[in-house]
């Protein structure tokens, strides 16, 4: 009897599990992917020739190009610093990286317009050496940025304090610089956690709208993201064209779904 109240509990739980995945996912991602080709393959692709899509495609390439390899190089440095040394403050600072997973992507963006935009602490500085920063590229980026930073050190940290130091000194013992001891003792060791925060980074920045939306301006062909473009392109009534760019976030989502598993398996084999 137990039993068979135990086998109808879980099955009770398990269909209001696949209901709520059903209404919050699954039923959403159709929805996107027949808006996108309910008119044909040939719409499709037409909407994914038009010029301001394009443009989106390439800002949204160059911003992740310069995002991924800065703060891949800020994860390894300060994961490395938090895991080699004990000092005061250590938590405090652990928490500071976090900082962007607790603050909203809009909130952020609108602390990089306070600071650099024409009436912010740097406005009249930036003004005066013609440099822009809010509603160029540049802002893009430094948004992107922030709200990227703690992957790469969140994945790499655990990692090093795991392996400990004892491969790093014997390296250094026998003579290893400490580049080398980096490259051939630290570096193997830490290759998958490196590469699963790289790409939680990769697809966090090609996603990212809130802080990007705030600090770009979000003007169709100049400073448009792919995320930004489906919003801009769903409001001016160009249905198509925002569904077929929903359809390219969606399929860059499931292939970093399956590259993070592959991380993940590997990961823990290593």
């Amino acid at each position: 009897m137990q039993s068979s109240k135990n086998k109808l509990s879980s099955t009770i739980l398990i269909t209001i599990a696949i209901l709520y995945l059903c209404l919050v996912l699954f039923i959403p991602a159709i929805a996107v992917f027949y808006e996108a080709f309910h008119k044909g393959f040939g719409a499709f692709i037409e909407a994914v020739k038009n010029r301001d899509f394009i443009e989106a495609v390439k800002l949204t390439l160059i911003i992740t190009a310069i995002t991924i390899p800065l703060n891949t190089v800020f994860g390894l440095i300060i994961a490395w610093f938090l895991a080699r040394n004990k000092f005061r403050g250590r938590a405090l600072l652990m928490s500071i990286i976090d900082l962007p997973f607790s603050i909203s992507p809009v909130v952020a963006g609108l602390m990089i317009v306070l600071l650099y935009g024409r009436n912010g602490w740097f406005g009249g500085w930036l003004e005066a050496t013609g440099t822009k920063i809010i509603f160029a590229l540049p802002g893009m980026v430094i948004a992107t940025i922030f709200v990227t930073l703690p992957f790469v050190a969140r994945e790499v940290l655990p990692v090093l304090e795991e392996i400990g130091t004892e491969q790093e000194e014997a390296a250094r013992i026998l003579g290893a610089n400490d580049w080398q001891v980096f490259w051939r003792v630290v570096l193997p060791n830490i290759r998958w956690g490196l590469l699963y925060g790289i790409l939680l980074t990769n697809a966090r920045a090609m996603g990212e709208f809130g802080a990007v939306s705030v600090v770009s301006g979000s003007i169709l062909g100049r400073t448009a993201t792919l995320p930004i473009f489906v919003e801009q392109a769903y409001k001016n009534y160009q249905t198509e064209a925002a569904f077929s760019a929903a359809v390219i976030l969606a399929l860059l989502a499931a292939v970093t779904l399956v590259l993070q598993d592959i991380l993940k398996r590997n990961t823990k084999h290593s």
